[in-house]
């Protein structure tokens, strides 16, 4: 069982910068794939980022390629998403989940967070 928390979300103007967390309890963090989701309102949830678990692969989706960077602290069972030059289309509740298998498949990941709120104003 991995239980995970996300803070760092917030209101923040475009071309803006945040730095998400994902706090993971349970002793399979370090064996686990890490992947970050978001759901726009009317929208589906969407895949933005995963990361392997020695961290030495990493997959992004399209629309945030250069701009985000997924990171992962084992030592502290933590995973990060770094957001740069935010744009007001990021705009989303993000989600970080756990899983075995890099996938952009929401559906892989058997463990999720509650999600925190990223508005970026224009």
């Amino acid at each position: 069982q991995v239980q995970l928390v996300e803070s760092g979300g917030g209101l923040v103007q475009s071309g803006g910068s945040l730095r998400l967390s994902c706090a993971a309890s349970g002793r399979t963090f370090s064996q686990s794939i890490m992947g970050w989701f978001r759901q726009a309102p009317g929208k589906e949830r969407e895949f933005v980022a995963a990361i392997t678990p020695s961290g030495a692969t990493t997959r992004y989706a399209d629309s945030v390629k250069g701009r985000f960077t997924i990171s992962r602290d084992n030592a502290k069972n933590t995973a990060y998403l770094q957001m740069n030059s935010l744009k007001p289309e990021d705009t989303a509740v993000y989600y970080c989940a756990a899983g075995g298998v890099l996938t952009t498949r929401a559906s892989s990941y058997l463990y999720w967070g509650q999600g925190t709120q990223v508005t970026v104003s224009s």
